[in-house]
C-alpha cells in the first residue's frame, strides 16, 4: 500500500502529555489521585473568567474576531507596547509552530538547548528544518557559549527557554546580554517565557522590558500557566511590527476562539490575584526543593512552577513508584523527572511518595 504521510515522521517522538487522572484512579481502584505533571496552576479559574466564558458561549454560532482586537489592545496596554506588535494564538506552543513556519524553509537550522521544551524538535521537523540540540550544562541550564558557537549561516531561529522547561533553570541578564550580542542580526531569537510570572530572582530579566527594542528578538508568552487558561489555549507573542505582521499571515484563521478571547480579557483584569497565587506557588516551590534536597536529590534552583529531579536512568521507575501511590509526575527518561508545584496538601502527598520511592 502506498504511504500517504512523510516517512521522516516515523522517527519523530510524539508529544507526551501528563497522564490522565481518571485512568490512574481506575487502575489503582482509588477515589482520587493527584496530578503534578502538566505545570497547571492548582487554584482554579480566576474570578470572572467562568462567567465571561459562559456569556461568550451564547455567540458560538458566530466566528471570533479574526484580529483579536480587544484582546491585543488589552495586552498592549498591560505590556506598554503598540498593539501591532502582538500576535495571539492557540497557546504558546501553537505560536512557536507558527514562528517556525514563518521563518524556516526545509534544511534551515533551529538551535535550542537540550533538554528543553519537548515540542521544539516536533515543531522543527514539521517544516523540515534541522534541529541543532546543544547539551545543557552540568547545572541543567542553557550552555549559551556553546549555543552561540552552534549558529551557522544556515541558522534561522534560536529558541531560548527562560526559565527552562523541564529543568526550571534560568538565565541571568549578564549571560543573556553576552549571548544576544553574539547572535547575528539576521537570526531570530525567541525568548520563550511561559513561566515569567513565577520568576523571583531579580537578576533574571524580563525579556520584553530588557530586549524588546531589538529587531531580532521575539518574546513568547502564555496565559495557560499563571493566568489559569490552560484548558482554553491562549498565548501571545511580542515582536517588531513588521515581523508580527508577517507572522500573522500564517496563523490559522480564527484559531483564537471566541470563548478564549473573552476568558483572557476577564483574566487580565485579575493581575493582583495572579500575583497572590504566584506567591503561593513560589513559596511552595522553595519548600518542596528543600525537602527533596534533604532526601539527597540534587534539585537545581527553579524559577518556574515546577522542580526538576535529575534522576537519570531511575526517572521512569521513580515516576511509576509515585503513580503507585496516586501521584502523577512527569518522567523524562533517561534524564530526570519534572514535578509541578501543587497545593500544600498535594505537595505533601508527593513528598511522601518521593521519600518512599527513593528509599525503595
Amino acid at each position: 500500500m502506498t504511504r500517504l504521510t512523510r516517512p521522516d515522521l516515523d522517527g519523530l517522538p510524539a508529544y507526551v502529555p501528563g497522564r490522565n487522572l481518571a485512568d490512574l484512579t481506575r487502575e489503582l481502584g482509588i477515589a482520587e489521585a493527584v496530578k503534578l505533571a502538566s505545570n497547571e496552576v492548582p487554584y482554579g479559574p480566576l474570578p470572572g473568567v467562568v462567567e465571561a466564558a459562559a456569556e461568550a458561549l451564547g455567540s458560538v454560532h458566530r466566528y471570533p474576531d479574526l484580529g483579536a482586537v480587544a484582546l491585543r489592545d488589552a495586552l498592549a496596554e498591560r505590556l506598554s507596547v503598540s498593539a501591532d506588535r502582538i500576535v495571539t494564538g492557540c497557546g504558546s506552543v501553537a505560536l512557536a509552530e507558527i514562528i517556525v513556519k514563518a521563518t524556516c524553509m526545509p534544511g534551515d537550522e533551529i538551535v535550542y538547548s537540550w533538554r528543553s521544551f519537548e515540542a521544539y524538535p516536533i515543531i522543527a521537523a514539521g517544516v523540515g528544518a534541522t534541529s541543532v540540540r546543544v547539551p545543557n550544562t552540568p547545572e541543567h541550564g542553557h550552555d549559551l557559549d556553546a549555543m552561540a558557537e552552534a549558529i551557522t549561516d544556515r541558522t534561522r531561529l534560536v529558541f531560548v527557554c527562560n526559565p527552562n522547561n523541564p529543568t526550571g533553570s534560568s538565565l541571568r541578564k549578564a549571560d543573556l546580554d553576552r549571548f544576544l550580542d553574539a547572535v547575528p542580526s539576521d537570526v531570530l531569537v525567541v525568548l520563550d517565557e511561559a513561566y515569567r510570572e513565577m520568576v523571583t530572582d531579580p537578576q533574571v530579566p524580563d525579556g520584553l522590558e530588557t530586549y524588546g527594542d531589538r529587531a531580532n528578538i521575539l518574546v513568547l508568552r502564555t496565559l495557560s500557566k499563571a493566568w489559569g487558561l490552560a484548558g482554553l489555549r491562549m498565548g501571545y507573542l511580542v515582536a517588531q511590527p513588521g515581523e508580527a505582521a508577517a507572522i500573522r499571515k500564517v496563523v490559522t484563521p480564527f484559531s483564537t476562539s471566541l470563548v478564549a478571547q473573552a476568558a483572557a480579557l476577564a483574566a487580565l483584569q485579575q493581575e493582583d490575584e495572579v500575583r497572590r497565587r504566584c506567591a503561593l506557588v513560589t513559596a511552595e516551590r522553595e519548600r518542596v526543593t528543600e525537602a527533596l534536597r534533604k532526601l539527597s536529590v540534587d534539585v537545581p534552583a527553579s524559577q518556574a512552577n515546577f522542580v526538576w529531579l535529575p534522576l537519570g536512568d531511575r526517572s521512569a521507575a521513580f515516576g511509576q513508584a509515585c503513580e503507585s501511590r496516586g501521584v502523577i509526575v512527569r518522567p523524562f527518561q533517561p534524564d530526570g523527572v519534572r514535578v509541578t508545584i501543587g497545593t500544600p496538601e498535594e505537595n505533601d502527598l508527593f513528598l511522601a511518595a518521593a521519600e518512599a520511592a527513593l528509599e525503595g
